[in-house]
């Protein structure tokens, strides 16, 4: 079988396609970060992490300055533990508070930092204590329809 050097030149296009769209199927997928910068761990305690993942973004004023490395459950405080991968480049007071954030209605869930006021910064090993879980679409729907289940009756009986 011969080959010309068009089919070989054909093959190597056809291989860097496939290569190119795996890469943006799992940087999309957030499957994948390339980032090479120094980062430092810290935890944080959570009551609920609703649907966050490891490696969901940490972002603070729209930026992503870190990732989430790992999401496990501590069954002393029965809290959920999230540890933290911040890039080096980026300090926070000790301060800091932390928030389980939604990208638009129904998105993916990520961490978002607002930076406190201390002289103080957070060093590798830090646990953030001010912390806010999770908005959980579920519960609030839930609270909806049972406040209009208490208050539909007793309305409607009022107006007679």
């Amino acid at each position: 079988m011969q080959r010309s050097k068009k089919d070989v030149w054909v093959g190597v296009f056809v291989m860097i396609g496939a290569a190119a769209i795996l890469f943006l199927a799992l940087q999309s997928a957030n499957l994948l970060s390339l980032s090479f910068q120094p980062t430092y761990r810290v935890t944080a305690k959570f009551e609920n992490v609703g649907g966050l993942k490891p490696k969901a973004a940490v972002r603070s004023g729209g930026v992503v300055v870190g990732r989430v490395e790992s999401v496990t459950f501590d069954d002393k405080t029965f809290q959920a533990r999230v540890t933290l991968a911040l890039e080096s480049r980026y300090a926070f007071p000790k301060d800091s508070s932390l928030k389980i954030l939604t990208s638009g209605l129904l998105g993916e869930q990520y961490i978002g930092i607002e930076a406190g006021a201390d002289a103080a910064n957070l060093v590798a090993g830090d646990t953030v204590s001010a912390t806010q879980s999770a908005v959980v679409l579920e519960n609030l729907i839930s609270q909806f329809l049972y406040s209009k289940a208490a208050d539909g009756p007793a309305a409607d009986s009022s107006k007679k």
